[in-house]
């Protein structure tokens, strides 16, 4: 592990620690911060994927049912089923129910819901391609086996005691790398990473999709997959939950 990395994860501990210091937070600030954090997210998400939903707009389709003019019926359901997939998350990782595959099926399902009944919380049975990449996906026939054993070496990582923010990342990096899902790939792995972020009492980590990021994203994850180098992502992901978690603290009042 780089010095960059070992620091960022230090930080986050250190961070955490603080935040963890404060709780229980008062449930009324508590459900105010987490509905800001869940629309920023559901935003910020589906911008990755090519919704053009502004952040407004996405808060009023998901808390008040309105009908943006000139917006499809898919990106109205994006918003949507993404705001329910993160109030699943948030209630799965109070509970002591172990994460597993049928788990990443569950949100895939949650994300596709109304948009493509077929493959909802389905594998998917024919090759993809994943436009701008080198790296190309495993043939459908693989992946039953890739999945087990994805799972299997996530258990093995938390056995080890792998900082749980790297933990979050291989999440997140190998279920993209895998692309079990025709649709929906991206949406469910950050997902899963934030799943495990919150089991583990870390706060959400929020992806931007501007081009820039979105870009610095993407290379991230191609390096991992074609070059066998996480590093990169997992600095990404620790850069961000340390912004995420130093936000917070400061909305309660903390200085950071």
């Amino acid at each position: 592990m780089n010095e960059e990395l070992s620091s960022l994860l230090h930080d986050c501990d250190t961070l955490k620690e603080r935040l963890s210091g404060l709780r229980p937070l008062p449930s009324d600030a508590l459900q105010k911060i987490e509905e800001a954090y869940n629309i920023e997210y559901t935003y910020e998400s589906n911008r990755i994927e090519g919704n053009t939903l502004t952040l407004q707009e996405t808060e009023l389709v998901v808390n008040e049912g309105v009908t943006i003019a000139g917006k499809s019926m898919r990106e109205h359901l994006e918003a949507i089923n993404h705001a329910e997939a993160i109030d699943y998350i948030r209630d799965f990782a109070k509970s002591d129910i172990e994460i597993s595959e049928r788990t990443i099926k569950e949100i895939h399902a949650l994300v596709l819901h109304g948009i493509n009944r077929e493959n909802a919380g389905r594998y998917r049975t024919v090759p993809v391609m994943i436009s701008g990449s080198t790296h190309v996906p495993p043939q459908p026939y693989l992946l039953e086996k890739l999945m087990e054993d994805f799972i299997l070496k996530f258990r093995e990582l938390e056995t080890e005691g792998v900082h749980p923010v790297l933990v979050a990342a291989y999440l997140h990096d190998e279920l993209v790398r895998i692309h079990p899902f025709i649709d929906g790939n991206g949406r469910t792995s950050r997902l899963l990473m934030n799943l495990y972020l919150l089991r583990k009492g870390y706060t959400l980590v929020n992806l931007k999709g501007s081009d820039d990021a979105k870009l610095g994203y993407y290379k991230a994850l191609e390096t991992s997959h074609t070059e066998k180098h996480p590093e990169g992502f997992q600095t990404l992901v620790a850069e961000a939950e340390k912004v995420s978690l130093q936000r917070y603290l400061s909305i309660l009042g903390e200085t950071v």
